[in-house]
């Protein structure tokens, strides 16, 4: 399984920022090998995860490649300031079931 982390620094969202992460979302879970999704954000709402869940890394990387998210990219700056991306390969996973992600190797 890999993971592809997003970790930012948020600026206010507008209308066009919650339409594009929709629509990314929507089309990561299209994919063929698209495990699960998590999101996170700190107490003071400025610091932002998302952790998209994947069978192989060729899977990951066709998000990565969709032009909606090279549209969002391009004008990112306008709703994150500092930001990070992690890109993982899990060795393993444990824990109590239901947390939605339905493989693990």
């Amino acid at each position: 399984m890999f993971t592809s982390t997003f970790i930012f620094h948020a600026k206010p969202f507008d209308a066009e920022f919650h339409e594009l992460n929709n629509e990314i979302a929507a089309r990561a879970r299209e994919i063929p090998g698209f495990l699960g999704e998590e999101e996170w954000t700190n107490e003071s709402g400025e610091l932002h995860a998302e952790v998209y869940y994947w069978a192989t890394r060729e899977s990951m990387q066709q998000l990565i490649g969709m032009p909606i998210h090279r549209t969002a990219k391009g004008q990112s700056k306008r709703w994150i300031d500092d930001y990070r991306v992690v890109l993982s390969e899990v060795l393993t996973t444990y824990g109590t079931p239901g947390l939605g992600i339905t493989h693990a190797p």
